[in-house]
């Protein structure tokens, strides 16, 4: 955790969810950021948030034009 994200350990590779590009959980309490769920390799689900991503929208975020305006 920082200031302009969180990190993430996926089996062994490490992500970074920044702030910026996924502004809704900025604001979200450390409980519930850290209640992370994995239904498949390449899906994360907080439920307590009720936030879904793909593990590539992370890795690659400019390709997912669709940005929530959340401030």
């Amino acid at each position: 955790m920082s200031q302009h994200g969180l990190w993430l350990l996926l089996e062994h590779e490490e992500l970074f969810v920044s702030f910026e590009s996924f502004p809704w959980f900025r604001e979200a309490p450390i409980g519930k950021l850290l209640h992370v769920e994995q239904p498949s390799a390449q899906h994360l689900y907080w439920p307590e948030l009720d936030i879904d991503l793909s593990v590539d929208s992370i890795r690659h975020p400019g390709r997912y034009p669709l940005v929530s305006r959340a401030s």
